[in-house]
């Protein structure tokens, strides 16, 4: 089925649910699961303040198996960010630089095809964020694609923010339509969901001033799957919003897909500390890391896919996470600058084998999937020859 999903997933979901023991307290929100009623804002500040976080997971983790049995979907990737020089300067950001910084940079056209040209034998696509550059328009990132498109037809294009978009528009005097519509000619294959932060503008004054409002956010994603671009979406937590804001967030992006069905998944990920930048944040646990997963599920329920996003979690929440609802984690990725410079540890390297450990780790099948969700393959690791028993001359 498209997205992956289990043929008559609800209904195997209301049989699942039916055969567990629930608390008094909890049997409300498991009828509404079980009878796809989406759940409230109350529902959702009620299961963040829930005290037993294990139930927690183990619902979610009922809802991820019903919809997608025991597999947990992987691709095949690159990021390669494409600029730090940016005009903006976000609380919560250690990637951006000023354009006379030390350490600023921007790949030219050519350097960013020769970079690609390093991972392109095997990947099948290309992640590209980045900072806000005051003279790259359309013309910049149409000749970028169309390049790209040219150079490695077998890589999809995953790129650009809404803020991106935003500032692309405003410097080439179009309208976000537009010019989605010539980044989608191009070879735009689809946006990845970055900067929705929280959606709450009160929030965004503080942590993100100057970048794309709420509605602005939901809007240029509203226009893009218009156009057929599929698109994810994400919230980073753990700065200064409350329970309630991260609510109701999963309920704007859920209020968006029921109007047009274009999210493919939804990423959620904590901010990620230091001495510097935002010192009020309010800092997530690793417990808390898996409770916001786990109610991911819950609150999303159109929205089919939750990723661990392993650049920022690490492997080992990312193993754990799957075990809370989330089906995805995202990919082999090779090289990333954005989460890193927020202080990620996670490896960089990972071959397929590699990210297949961690899901079999978890209990799951690993799943290789294109971007879109429109393709999967078990993913079974090579056999590694047995090495042969060095026997003494005696034979023994």
């Amino acid at each position: 089925m498209a997205d992956g999903e289990q043929p008559n997933w609800q209904a195997n979901l209301t049989s699942l649910l039916r055969q567990e023991s629930w608390p008094d307290e909890l049997r409300d929100i498991v009828g509404k699961l079980g009878n796809n009623v989406p759940l409230n804002l109350e529902d959702g500040k009620f299961l963040f303040n829930y005290s037993d976080l294990d139930l927690i997971g183990h619902l979610a983790s009922i809802v991820k198996s019903a919809r997608f049995g025991n597999k947990v979907f992987f691709n095949v990737n690159v990021h390669i960010n494409q600029t730090n020089i940016c005009t903006l300067a976000c609380k919560f950001c250690a990637f951006r630089r000023g354009r006379r910084a030390q350490d600023a940079y921007q790949l030219e056209i050519e350097e960013y095809i020769e970079d690609l040209s390093n991972y392109s034998s095997y990947v099948d696509e290309v992640h590209s964020v980045g900072g806000l550059h005051p003279e790259w328009g359309i013309e910049h990132y149409t000749e970028l694609f169309s390049r790209t498109r040219k150079e490695f037809p077998h890589v999809h294009i995953k790129a650009l923010t809404a803020v991106e978009v935003k500032h692309i528009a405003k410097l080439s005097n179009l309208s976000i339509r537009e010019t989605l519509s010539r980044l989608k000619k191009s070879g735009l294959g689809s946006l990845p969901g970055g900067g929705a932060e929280i959606l709450d503008d009160d929030i965004r004054g503080v942590i993100c001033r100057g970048k794309e409002s709420s509605d602005e956010y939901l809007e240029i994603h509203r226009t893009a799957h218009s156009l057929g671009i599929p698109t994810n979406c994400t919230m980073l937590y753990g700065t200064i919003e409350s329970i309630e804001h991260r609510v109701m967030h999963m309920i704007k992006l859920r209020e968006l897909q029921d109007e047009t069905a274009g999210f493919q998944c939804f990423v959620p990920y904590p901010f990620l500390p230091d001495d510097s930048r935002l010192p009020e944040a309010q800092l997530a646990t690793g417990t808390e890391v898996l409770r916001v997963i786990a109610i991911s599920r819950l609150m999303l329920n159109n929205i089919p896919h939750i990723k661990a996003y392993r650049m920022n979690l690490g492997d080992e929440i990312s193993e754990l996470a799957l075990q809370f609802g989330a089906d995805d984690i995202d990919g082999t990725v090779q090289k990333e600058s954005i989460m890193h410079l927020a202080g990620s540890t996670a490896p960089l390297d990972h071959d397929k084998a590699q990210l297949a450990k961690i899901v079999s780790n978890s209990g799951s099948i690993p799943i290789q999937r294109n971007t879109t969700y429109t393709s999967f393959v078990e993913f079974i690791p090579p056999k590694v020859p047995a090495r042969r028993s060095l026997r003494m001359a005696t034979g023994d």
